[in-house]
């Protein structure tokens, strides 16, 4: 198969399937030979910070010397970037190699009554490749919720890891914060240890406390009061912790809490015997990438890209463009899924843009530019729909004042369409070279 036709057959399996549960991509491991039990895991749930908390885990790990998995979703631009190894994605060859490996397993459970999902599928590929890689740790990051989530397949990993949790996914996780954390939890394993996000809501830390409790866990509920702050700008934040000084190249308070809980997870993996230098901590935070996330796109003109899409990631980017783009003349560009919490990203966010530019994403649950900016319309703030993303992206840089700045955001599936066209566009327009990163 060509790699395009590899990406055809995974997405061609259902993004849902039949009753929930880890069955099924239990018994597709076990004819792969159970890649899965030949590996150390930290194992990360929660509603937001989940992909940046493990960005940072991981980066640590492999600037310790350790040859290190991780496992994302979803992606931005290409498939490979669900799985990596010491940050390099799957070769795309080697993905042909194991996907023309696995489907002929994956269709004979199918043929006998097994609801694969592609997530399931995805999952299985990801514990083939890091087995043969013969990874020291994986950094594996839940799918959707986690009692249920493909991922939990795994037995007692070195650190259960819950980063923040709030309203999300509610028509299959449940309508309260504490259904929802009570799938979250259900990662945790007997017998383990667990970090917990050290600013839950009350309700979501009692279902988590109470969960590991029931499976014997050691509860360390992650201190942001661990890191002090000692500056902030645009290109990320200075942090002390222990004495050491750290620079994270993410913005966003939010960002410090889950430093905070990346280092708790970290220390519990030191527990275990596993040797962490202070330099590979220093090393390993200065090297933390994660696109999408209040990414800086471009200084002149000032662009950022975020793909904050709930409530509560929105709430955490209105005050982080607070905190860092006061005064500035604010464009946003905005195209959101219509079966998410629009309007109250739009109350989270209102008053912080002059004009608002929406498109509509590539994705068929995406809500119309025209419905959306009708929505900021009503808010008093002038709105542009536009169709396409290029389009869009032109609109907007139009609309942006001296001094002032782009803000896109309301959804990764915007966030992966437009961001190598902006990065392409914005480098043409400042005249950088072609392999500027």
């Amino acid at each position: 198969m060509t790699y395009e036709q590899t990406l055809e057959r995974i997405h061609a399996f259902p993004r849902f399937g039949g009753s929930p549960g880890v069955e099924r991509v239990r018994k597709l491991l076990a004819q792969l030979g159970n890649p899965q039990d030949r590996l150390k895991y930290i194992h990360v749930a929660g509603t937001n910070g989940k992909g940046s908390t493990c960005a940072m885990i991981a980066s640590v790990l492999q600037k310790a010397g350790y040859r290190t998995g991780l496992f994302t979703s979803p992606f931005l631009s290409d498939f490979c970037e669900r799985i990596r190894v010491d940050a390099e994605k799957i070769p795309r060859e080697s993905l042909v190699e194991i996907t023309e490996e696995a489907l002929p397993v994956a269709q004979g459970l199918i043929e006998n009554g097994e609801a694969l999902t592609e997530f399931d599928f995805t999952t299985a590929l990801g514990f083939l490749w890091f087995a043969r890689q013969q990874c020291d740790f994986v950094v594996l990051e839940v799918g959707l919720g986690g009692r249920n989530d493909a991922t939990n397949v795994i037995g007692t990993p070195l650190v259960s890891v819950i980063t923040s949790i709030s309203l999300d996914h509610t028509s299959v996780l449940g309508d309260t914060v504490e259904q929802i954390a009570a799938e979250k939890a259900g990662i945790i394993k007997p017998y383990g240890v667990t970090v917990a996000y050290g600013d839950q809501l009350p309700g979501a830390m009692e279902v988590i406390r109470r969960a590991a409790m029931k499976q014997h866990n050691r509860l360390v509920e992650a201190a942001p009061s661990v890191l002090s702050v000692v500056s902030s700008g645009l290109h990320g934040t200075e942090l002390r912790y222990e004495g050491l000084s750290l620079h994270l190249p993410l913005l966003g308070e939010y960002q410090v809490k889950n430093a905070a809980t990346a280092l708790a997870a970290l220390s519990v993996v030191q527990e275990h015997g596993y040797s962490i230098p202070d330099q590979a901590l220093m090393e390993g935070f200065a090297a933390v990438r994660f696109p999408a996330r209040m990414e800086l796109l471009s200084e002149n003109p000032l662009v950022f890209l975020d793909g904050a899409h709930n409530p509560d990631g929105t709430h955490a980017l209105a005050e982080t463009l607070r905190n860092h783009l006061a005064g500035r003349p604010l464009v946003g560009l905005i195209g959101m899924l219509a079966d998410k919490d629009v309007h109250t990203a739009a109350e989270n966010l209102d008053g912080l843009f002059e004009q608002v530019v929406t498109v509509t994403p590539d994705n068929p649950r995406a809500m119309p530019a025209e419905e959306l900016a009708a929505i900021w319309r009503v808010r008093g703030t002038p709105a542009y729909p536009v169709e396409g993303v290029s389009a869009a992206l032109d609109k907007a840089l139009t609309l942006l004042k001296e001094n002032g700045a782009l803000v896109i955001c309301g959804s990764l599936f915007l966030a992966g369409e437009i961001r190598p066209i902006a990065r392409k566009r914005l480098r043409e327009k400042v005249g950088l070279p072609a392999d500027f990163e």
